[in-house]
């Protein structure tokens, strides 16, 4: 089974470059976006258009609903669905997205995760509602292991504590005992690389048209339908979108702020990108086109 994946910058046109391949090798897409996963978050996610998603089959779109959490086992989850569908129809994967820290997790691997008992689940839930105490107790049997999770970051306390409970292990220990196993293997990344002027203009271009395309009435409705809380609901796009809503700042300056959160998120993007990937290029999209055809 042929595959590889496409990263970049947001706004960058990696998904265009990902929908030009796929029609041309028969191939489907895997599309690896923290915002795009989401039902009904369409134009803030940036996600392709229906007639889009119709005529290429994705995966990793549509997939929870704005009040859930996506995570890695999310998108594993998307790329086994997928290899079994390339599997059954000879068809080629094509991995697509910014969100490109998850593609890091499953070229790298994760651990294997300890069954929790009802007796764990229960006792470590009923913990969690002193989330301090939890991470003194965390540090104290595994000070090396928590010595990067903030006492706020709830998601890996929770994660660590379960281990902790269930093993009486210290979570550092486990994870040394079970080492990580990759999920994708055999997979050339492709980065798209992008003049940073050029990246600005096209930032600003693609905020003005989803302004224009009903974002402010996108983001009201979610906000009725699902609140604040949810994590899909302090993306980039959205939580500047409800400073408008409150009375904050003008349309013009939503504009400016979404376009300048892009933008730092695009430099963060990059840097990370170009440091944590062994990339088989990083090139222009025409020049990507290239080199994609020799490896599909």
């Amino acid at each position: 089974m042929k595959q590889l994946a496409i990263i970049g910058s947001t706004a960058s046109g990696k998904s265009d470059l990902a929908l030009k391949l796929a029609e041309k090798h028969n191939a489907l897409i895997l599309s690896i976006d923290s915002l795009s996963i989401y039902k009904e978050i369409d134009i803030a996610s940036a996600k392709p258009t229906k007639a889009e998603l119709a005529k290429i089959e994705h995966y990793g779109i549509d997939r929870l609903r704005p009040n859930e959490n996506a995570s890695v086992m999310t998108f594993i989850d998307e790329y086994n669905r997928i290899s079994k569908q390339a599997a059954l129809n000879n068809k080629t994967i094509i991995i697509v997205g910014g969100s490109s820290f998850y593609l890091k997790s499953m070229i790298e691997g994760l651990s294997e995760i300890p069954d929790f008992s009802s007796y764990t689940l229960l006792k470590t839930k009923e913990m969690l509602c002193d989330l301090s105490e939890c991470h003194k107790l965390l540090s104290s049997v595994d000070p090396i292991g928590m010595e990067k999770i903030a006492s706020t970051d709830a998601y890996r306390i929770e994660k660590m504590l379960l281990i902790y409970q269930e093993t009486r292990m210290a979570p550092s220990e486990w994870f040394r005992a079970n080492p990580p196993s990759p999920i994708i293997t055999e997979c050339p990344i492709l980065h798209l690389d992008i003049e940073r002027t050029f990246l600005r203009e096209r930032i600003v271009l693609r905020t003005q048209k989803m302004v224009e395309a009903g974002l402010i009435d996108e983001v009201a409705e979610l906000e009725r339908q699902y609140g604040r809380l949810p994590n899909s609901m302090k993306a980039i796009g959205i939580i500047e979108t409800l400073e408008y809503l409150d009375g904050k700042i003008s349309k013009s300056e939503l504009i400016e702020r979404i376009s300048t959160h892009t933008g730092q998120l695009a430099k963060r993007q990059q840097t990370f990108n170009i440091h944590q990937f062994n990339l088989r290029a990083s090139a222009s999209s025409h020049e990507l086109e290239k080199i994609a055809e020799t490896l599909l």
